[in-house]
């Protein structure tokens, strides 16, 4: 009985994530309210294409994705829904969606309620003090997956900028290593898995 209650716990508890703790620094007043805007935009993360080529590449990425997600999100929808929010999200920052799923893959493994022993949150393990600095202070809406999405999208893209596109150290400030190759090598190792065929 008693293991069967220990083992009950485990599966009730948040699964922990391999994340690093991003640091809190302070944001001049105008970065701020810049990502703020960046994060408070809600759009529903279904894509319009002017062009049918561009429309049929789009279904074609998310067909493979979707067959090499299956084994981590079992269920269609969701696994749909996912990708289709990933695409959505990282093209809407000026990132690649294989690099955005090299990075889930590495902070939280795929996992919606993911948590760090540093309190990152969610699928791009966000620490909650950006709730309070460019959202509207709820952290626990860091497991919503646009919201979760979005804001590790928007984060990541402001570190690039800093980082003035050098996207080894803006991975490494995204993961609190900077400096540290472990963090950057494993999420472009992961990224590689996200490529389709002929992209490099």
């Amino acid at each position: 009985m008693k293991r069967r209650l220990a083992v009950l716990g485990l599966l009730a508890a948040p699964l922990g994530a391999r994340a690093g703790a991003q640091v809190e620094e302070p944001l001049a007043d105008s970065i701020r309210s810049a990502l703020s805007a960046a994060i408070a935009q809600a759009a529903p993360p279904r894509p319009r294409f002017e062009r049918v080529e561009a429309r049929m590449a789009y279904l074609a990425w998310l067909g493979t994705m979707s067959e090499r997600l299956k084994r981590r999100k079992t269920e269609t929808q969701i696994r749909i829904e996912f990708l289709e929010t990933v695409w959505y999200e990282a093209k809407r920052a000026g990132l690649e969606p294989s690099l955005l799923l090299g990075l889930v893959q590495v902070e939280s493994g795929f996992r919606k309620y993911a948590i760090s022993t540093a309190g990152a949150r969610g699928y791009m393990q966000v620490m909650p003090f950006w709730a309070k600095l460019i959202g509207d202070g709820d952290a626990a809406r860091l497991f919503h997956m646009q919201t979760n999405l979005r804001f590790g999208c928007v984060i990541l893209r402001h570190y690039l900028d800093r980082e003035k596109g050098d996207l080894y150290l803006a991975l490494g400030r995204y993961n609190g290593s900077r400096g540290r190759p472990e963090y950057p090598n494993a999420v472009f190792a992961a990224r590689r898995q996200w490529l389709l065929p002929g992209e490099k």
